[in-house]
């Protein structure tokens, strides 16, 4: 049987290929621990558990409108009040299944065969492919390590075609954790405002912060950036809701509209009672979202030092998310492998530690480690790590 063209030119998500290998071995009885998944170790609050019950319980478990409850987009906007000063009316907001989805939804609206998206190396697994799902090309800068892997205005500049539609900001980064300033966000807004570019500001991880460090949405620093970008964010991260499939975009009345047309014809709406837990999410208590971001920065200041140590690694400390993208080639090397890739093979198949190699971010000289999980774990992850890079040696 023949597939669609499009569907041979994907490339399968290393992140979820990482975590099935490591659950495959594990029920294999393998010791494996694996630093893979981009998702917190912590249950969901139960106060937004207790929301989704009582909405089935009264029987709000029928459609929806295909954009989202509107009293979930009405604290959707308190939230990017509250936290960001920006006034979002009903109709520039979409309530979708996952930022993820989100982010898919809008390529699919935005993007004609050929029109180009900006994206920073290291990037997500998914934007790239997503870009390409779309009938886009992705167009690569690459954030350098000596510049905490963000891009330059002058980047940016170099990348910009005729056929340039948009760039995508993911601050905090997935994979590497850092953080783009105002005055970064500055200069990069101005090349996009001078060339009509719309930005689109992945902010999923906005609420992991580490230190000093603050985040800022590129849309808070003026009106005129407000109205050139699309804010993608959601609750899996911030609330530890990944499974809930809960995320939205706010931005243009004529890109939401149109994105709520699509996804009338092909989610109908996001699930209704994970909707109702999302309210109680954004309405009630933050105090488990403050808990858990300083919970991994404990594990980050830890962990982040221990990593340092083992021969052949080094690595920037993260301003925010809950990954480690350390430089491991030299490592791999003294492992004897070719390259970072086989590095991680290894890694889970002698060392039982399942990593995410960086090539699947465009970086194939580093690899992602999340410290999601309990510190026993992550320190004896590390351990093993270290020791086998140190028999190899």
């Amino acid at each position: 049987m023949q597939l669609a063209s499009r569907v041979g030119a994907l490339t399968p998500s290393s992140t979820l290929a990482i975590t099935a290998k490591a659950k495959e071995l594990k029920a294999q009885g393998k010791d494996v621990i694996g630093l893979g998944a981009g998702e917190p170790d912590s249950n969901t609050p139960q106060h937004i558990i207790d929301a989704a019950v009582k909405s089935m319980n009264e029987g709000f478990t029928k459609y929806t409108p295909s954009g989202g409850l509107p009293d979930l987009k009405k604290e959707i906007a308190a939230k990017l009040r509250r936290d960001q000063g920006l006034e979002y009316k009903l109709n520039e907001i979409i309530v979708t299944n996952g930022a993820k989805h989100g982010l898919y939804t809008l390529f699919q609206v935005l993007l004609n065969d050929g029109d180009e998206v900006i994206i920073p190396i290291p990037y997500w697994v998914s934007y790239p492919e997503q870009v390409k799902l779309a009938g886009g090309n992705p167009v690569y800068a690459e954030g350098l390590e000596q510049n905490n892997f963000k891009i330059t205005p002058e980047q940016l500049e170099e990348k910009i075609t005729s056929k340039t539609r948009a760039v995508i900001i993911n601050s905090p980064s997935n994979p590497t954790g850092m953080v783009y300033s105002r005055e970064e966000l500055e200069a990069l807004g101005k090349v996009c405002l001078e060339h009509g570019i719309l930005i689109i500001s992945d902010e999923i991880y906005e609420k992991l912060i580490y230190g000093t460090t603050q985040h800022i949405s590129i849309a808070e620093i003026s009106d005129e950036l407000k109205e050139h970008t699309i804010i993608i964010n959601g609750v899996s991260k911030s609330h530890s809701m990944t499974g809930w499939r809960i995320g939205y975009a706010a931005g243009n009345s004529k890109i939401i509209n149109a994105m709520t047309d699509l996804a009338s014809h092909s989610t109908s709406n996001p699930t209704t009672p994970a909707q109702y837990a999302t309210i109680a999410a954004y309405a009630e208590s933050q105090d488990a979202v403050e808990t858990m971001r300083k919970a991994f920065e404990e594990r980050l200041e830890i962990i982040h030092a221990k990593l340092n140590e083992i021969p052949g690694f080094t690595c920037i400390k993260p301003q925010g998310a809950f990954y480690l993208f350390p430089n491991a080639i030299e490592a791999a090397r003294m492992s004897g492998c070719k390259d970072v890739d086989e590095f991680a093979e290894v890694l889970l198949t002698e060392a039982n530690v399942a990593v995410v190699p960086g090539s699947g971010f465009g970086a194939p000289d580093y690899m992602r480690l999340s410290y999601a999980t309990s510190l026993d774990q992550l320190e004896e992850a590390i351990s093993r790590i270290h020791q086998f890079v140190k028999n190899r040696a």
